[in-house]
């Protein structure tokens, strides 16, 4: 499977990280998962009527595995991982990419791509991007695995 490429680009965001990519990417496995791992991450997927509404699969991360509102789409170690979901007002995927600098310091970037079809998917939109929900939210991500890449 792959990310499909019509989805229009939303954004990027990227932090540099003082770690090699294996232990930057370990650290994003592990709060990608956490960050959806909650009961409240499973109420809303099913709420908006995701595709995926409950975390399955191999763990760590992989392809095949599903978490509330995404599924892993590609899992290549320590390069990228995309993960992508569908629901009633969107079509989305989400994008890191590890990028060595120096075998020593790593760049995690995050790119979205999203679709947001009919009135209800624009109003979806302006939820949550134009509120910058999302861009919080990948923020506090990205961050989250730059601390924990870190601190290993």
């Amino acid at each position: 499977m792959s990310v499909p490429a019509d989805l229009p680009q939303v954004d990027e965001h990227s932090i540099a990280i003082e770690a090699t990519p294996d232990a930057a990417w370990d650290a994003l496995l592990r709060v990608v998962e956490g960050s959806f791992a909650s009961g409240a991450s499973t109420r809303g997927a099913r709420l908006l009527g995701c595709a995926d509404t409950v975390a399955s699969g191999p763990r760590p991360l992989a392809d095949g595995s599903a978490l509330p509102g995404f599924h892993v789409e590609t899992a290549q170690r320590p390069k990228e991982l995309a993960i992508a979901g569908a629901h009633r007002f969107s079509d989305y995927a989400l994008i890191f990419r590890l990028d060595e600098r120096d075998g020593k310091r790593t760049v995690l970037r995050a790119e979205t791509r999203a679709a947001f079809p009919g009135l209800k998917g624009s109003a979806y939109r302006a939820m949550v991007i134009g509120t910058r929900i999302h861009v919080l939210v990948t923020r506090r991500i990205l961050s989250a695995a730059k601390r924990s890449a870190e601190r290993a």
